[in-house]
């Protein structure tokens, strides 16, 4: 499972870096130590805390979001909500992707193809980026595993 820097995991949270190391320190968030040495968060421990951040697990309050745009993604959508996916249910055909982004949750009906080839799991980190009506989950790189 990959592991989130504090500021990557705030951002995802909507919260600042302060705030999330704080959180650490009372205990609020499980955090670990990366292979560098710095302190990060689980993906799925930041899929956990996301999702109580947006209601539906007990958990902190939310009540600021975030959004972030990669500069490199050619796309004529203007609306990206950055976040983090908390649920990803398959069957043959459809998978049904939530993600949390910031206090919102996102809900996205795609091909099981589409989130097989984006690895999409619980903890990955992705932008739902809406267009209309159709919301489209895209992550910035397949992370290795």
């Amino acid at each position: 499972m990959a592991i989130y820097r504090m500021a990557e995991s705030a951002e995802v949270l909507g919260v600042s870096d302060d705030t999330l190391r704080r959180w650490a320190d009372q205990g609020r968030v499980r955090t670990t130590t990366t292979a560098t040495g710095s302190l990060g968060i689980e993906g799925r421990d930041l899929a956990d805390l996301a999702a109580a951040r947006a209601g539906l697990t007990p958990g902190p309050d939310a009540d600021e979001g975030t959004g972030r745009r990669d500069p490199g993604a050619a796309t004529s959508a203007r609306n990206r909500l950055s976040g983090i996916v908390t649920a990803v249910t398959r069957d043959t055909v459809m998978a049904q992707v939530e993600m949390v982004c910031g206090p919102f949750r996102v809900v996205s009906l795609m091909s099981r193809e589409a989130a097989d080839a984006l690895r999409l799991e619980p903890g990955v980190l992705a932008d739902a980026v809406v267009k209309a009506t159709t919301v489209v989950v895209e992550t910035a790189t397949v992370r290795p595993r």
